[in-house]
């Protein structure tokens, strides 16, 4: 397979990923934390491309991106008030939410109850994400190895491998997400990333 490189800066490439994104194709993007390669949340098939491509184990579920709070419905069945004080103040950024699962997300992105969701922080991302609608993405890197922060870090691990890559230069944060399990009580970290601990007690003061 030839990966296609994007420049960002050309309006045209924006829509190219899109246009392959909803072919069900595998697109990498930046986003505030690091590259991810997503593909459409609702396409079963394409999901399941996302774990070869990355030599996933398939226990691993994978995050939904979104572009907007409002998009929120489309993938949570519901929305505990934790996780809508954490909302207020943390989205969009480097937080990623586990939340009751909607029953028609597909088993392929996460195989329980619940799902993980975030908005990225970065204008490019949600650009895209508002062409595609949700996507189901992850660290564009093959499991177990360094993430991403730039679109040559992603064509060294996966070139060949996915569509395209959307070049968008390197990311700002180059720290994954951290992630909070909204659906305990009290709710939980779960990975402790770009946020910290302490941060997030300054909006939800018994986050554990």
């Amino acid at each position: 397979m030839n990966t296609e490189v994007l420049v960002a800066n050309d309006a045209r490439s924006l829509t190219r990923a899109a246009e392959l994104l909803r072919a069900g194709r595998l697109v990498a993007f930046p986003t505030d934390t690091v590259y991810g390669v997503g593909a459409p949340a609702f396409d079963a098939a394409s999901v399941a491309s996302i774990y070869i491509a990355k030599e996933r184990p398939p226990e691993k579920a994978i995050p939904v991106l979104i572009a907007d709070a409002s998009d929120l419905p489309r993938i949570a069945a519901s929305v505990p008030d934790c996780a809508r004080a954490l909302i207020a103040r943390f989205w969009p950024g480097a937080l990623t939410l586990v939340l009751p699962k909607r029953p028609d997300v597909p088993e392929i992105v996460s195989s329980d109850t619940t799902v993980a969701v975030r908005i990225p922080d970065l204008d490019l991302a949600r650009a895209l994400l508002r062409l595609t609608g949700p996507l189901a993405a992850t660290s564009a890197n093959r499991s177990g190895q360094p993430s991403p922060v730039a679109a040559a870090d992603v064509m060294a691990q996966l070139g060949g491998r996915i569509a395209a890559v959307l070049d968008g230069g390197p990311c700002p944060g180059g720290i994954p997400s951290t992630v909070v399990d909204c659906t305990t009580s009290p709710p939980r970290v779960l990975r402790e990333g770009a946020l910290s601990l302490s941060v997030l007690r300054t909006a939800l003061p018994d986050i554990q």
